[in-house]
């Protein structure tokens, strides 16, 4: 395909982005490479920990400030539910009016709220600031994805950095189970010092893209507020009632966890409609769009790229989430609240996963661009599922060595494997103007499914626990060691499972025809991504 003809098929892109697209081909020198992939790699520890190292400090937390045991909950669901709720926005954002300055303004946040978080007097006032926490993940994620697709064209470098980036993730988990173990037992100022740490890591993060990142190149194209506020808002009522829906009064049957579903179905339905309107629009030559029919948010025609399989891997994601989140919830209240250990003997026996989450990225980079898709998808799912199931047998009375450590180490290879290939390749199929905002919806889909899957595997154990229990009243977070407990943190793993067995099913079926998503070519003979772009766009590749 000529350059001319690659040009005209791309929609949304000023000749100054293709230009700057263009000179891009060869790609970043091997120090600003590391730059690069290190800043935005360090964004995504940064995410991660941030919501690890509350976990583990939940009940000093809520020992200090006076927070009631079923609202310590709102620690960790705050800050994802804003985050989650707005990828989407500021991916548009960061496509439209450049993806450095979201970085730096998320980056920003991130500091601001960090710091106000470690002062907090009260438990109202940090959920709070949890909440403003997650709007400044919600703009370097998606931002730090469009800039690792915009560095690196199509080639094995553009496959390292991204199975980097994925590697963000179990190594931020960790990395936020050990600063919030050891800091909340022996820093004078306890769960405190986390939050100051992690405000000087994204100040670090925030200098270092400072200097790295390419100058933006910005849009004259209009934002969708009317579908961001939709999207938002629906998404806000939706995670909202999965957060709160077994701890509401009457649970799931409470009035008001009833209305909110039903209202946020129908504000996230009426987005779709209106998305899919503003893009008949911009596909009609015949009209003219205007300043109330901007370009869409998010195009659906995204979900149906490369003959569907875009809608595949977001499930994937989905179900993934679903399952190594939860997983990661119930270990932590197994080990503190039944096994009765510190918060740093738990932190300890969650080590291993930052280094085999380091081995999978090694691993992903190397062979991304000789195997293909589904042998990643498959087999991260199943060994996720395997994870989750050794720990649905596990024995109390056994050593770490027999369940623990073989569970701790499986677990990861689902969420490197998915999260890597699947980035990968939603920035193969996505145009150069909407890498953002599809590595936000990527995003959106997997902080969705960690609500969903904290809530279903939740339903689970207060059904099981209810059922055993003599009285029915031990709680998730209760500290009584007693067989019912035990069985509903078995019960909720298998619910991990299912889920992670119904992602590898997807896989298997949907994903088997879509070949090798890495690149073996150097930078010097990438193809461009236009060139790429227009062939998954018009089914070619497949």
């Amino acid at each position: 395909m000529s350059k001319d003809l690659t040009r005209s098929s791309i929609s949304g892109c000023d000749d100054s982005s293709l230009e700057k697209a263009e000179n891009h081909d060869v790609g970043p020198s091997f120090w600003r490479s590391v730059f690069f992939i290190g800043t935005c790699t360090a964004a995504m520890v940064v995410n991660t920990a941030n919501t690890t190292f509350v976990s583990i400090a939940l009940s000093a937390i809520g020992r200090d400030l006076n927070i009631k045991e079923d609202q310590l909950q709102w620690l960790v669901s705050a800050y994802s539910l804003s985050a989650g709720c707005l990828l989407l926005f500021f991916g548009r954002l960061a496509d439209i009016y450049g993806r450095k300055k979201a970085f730096m303004i998320g980056t920003l946040c991130q500091i601001v709220f960090s710091l106000g978080g470690g002062f907090a007097q009260d438990g109202t006032t940090l959920i709070i600031l949890r909440a403003f926490q997650g709007i400044g993940s919600a703009a370097t994620i998606p931002s730090a994805l469009g800039i690792l697709a915009n560095a690196f064209p199509p080639s094995k470098m553009r496959s390292i950095a991204f199975a980097t980036f994925a590697a963000g993730a179990p190594v931020g988990g960790a990395f936020g189970m050990i600063i919030g173990g050891v800091l909340t037992q022996i820093s004078s100022t306890h769960w405190r010092s986390s939050f100051y740490l992690v405000a000087v890591a994204s100040m670090l993060t925030g200098i270092s893209g400072m200097i790295s990142f390419d100058a933006d190149v910005t849009s004259t194209e209009a934002v969708d507020w009317i579908g961001a506020s939709l999207v938002t808002i629906g998404l806000v009522l939706i995670v909202l009632v999965l957060g709160q829906g077994e701890v509401a009064p009457q649970g799931w049957k409470t009035p008001y966890i009833i209305v909110l579903s039903i209202v946020g179905i129908i504000i996230v339905s009426l987005f779709l409609l209106w998305e899919r309107y503003l893009e008949r629009v911009m596909d009609d030559p015949s009209r003219t769009p205007s300043a109330w029919t901007p370009p869409p948010l998010m195009k659906l025609s995204l979900w149906t790229r490369a003959k569907g399989r875009m809608a595949v891997i977001l499930a994937i994601a989905f179900l993934n989430a679903c399952a190594f989140i939860s997983w990661t919830f119930w270990v932590q209240l197994y080990y503190q609240n039944y096994l009765l250990l510190t918060p740093i003997q738990t932190m300890i026996r969650f080590l291993p996963m930052s280094v085999v989450g380091c081995l999978c990225t090694v691993f992903v980079a190397m062979f991304v661009g000789k195997l293909p898709l589904v042998v990643f998808a498959v087999s991260g799912t199943l060994v996720t599922a395997s994870a989750a199931i050794l720990f649905a047998l596990i024995d109390p009375k056994a050593t770490y060595w027999a369940f623990g450590f073989p569970s701790t180490v499986l677990i990861v290879f689902g969420s490197d494997f998915v999260y890597a290939a699947g980035t990968i390749f939603v920035a193969k199929i996505a145009r150069p103007d909407e890498r953002s905002v599809a590595g936000a919806l990527f995003q959106t889909m997997t902080q969705v499914g960690t609500a969903l899957g904290l809530a279903v595997s939740t339903l689970v154990f207060n059904i099981v626990v209810a059922n055993e229990s003599a009285d029915g009243d031990v709680a998730a977070n209760s500290a009584s060691a007693n067989s019912a407990q035990l069985k509903g943190y078995r019960s909720a793993q298998w619910a991990c499972a299912s889920f992670s067995l119904m992602a590898a099913l997807l896989a298997a079926l949907f994903l088997h025809g879509v070949g090798i998503v890495g690149e073996k070519k150097t930078l010097k003979h990438a193809d461009s991504d236009e060139t790429i772009a227009v062939r998954f766009e018009s089914g070619k590749d497949y």
